[in-house]
């Protein structure tokens, strides 16, 4: 038992930062892959540099997508488009 108790505090960390760190961000990266799986032509998103505009169309090849923005189109990466804006931008406010 005295060896055990040396390491007890040690595995007592882990294990908390396991659950308040580790897990919450892999949770994280799961829903982010999922929003970008489920993105379809007319969501209105926006990038993570702030950028708001509309999908014109999806390119699976290089997951890639064409944005429809008031300067025009661009072509941006999936992964450029922030999760957390996009779903603020379309949840309406409650007053």
């Amino acid at each position: 038992m005295g060896d055990i108790g040396q390491f007890l505090p040690m595995i007592l960390i882990f294990v908390v930062a396991y659950f308040f760190m580790i897990r919450p961000q892999m949770k994280r990266q799961k829903d982010e892959k999922k929003f970008i799986a489920e993105l379809k032509r007319g969501d209105r998103v926006v990038t993570k540099s702030g950028l708001h505009g509309k999908i014109m169309d999806l390119n699976d090849k290089d997951a890639t997508c064409v944005l429809e923005t008031m300067a025009g189109k661009l072509k941006f990466d999936r992964s450029a488009i922030s999760m957390e804006m996009s779903k603020k931008l379309n949840t309406p406010e409650k007053k």
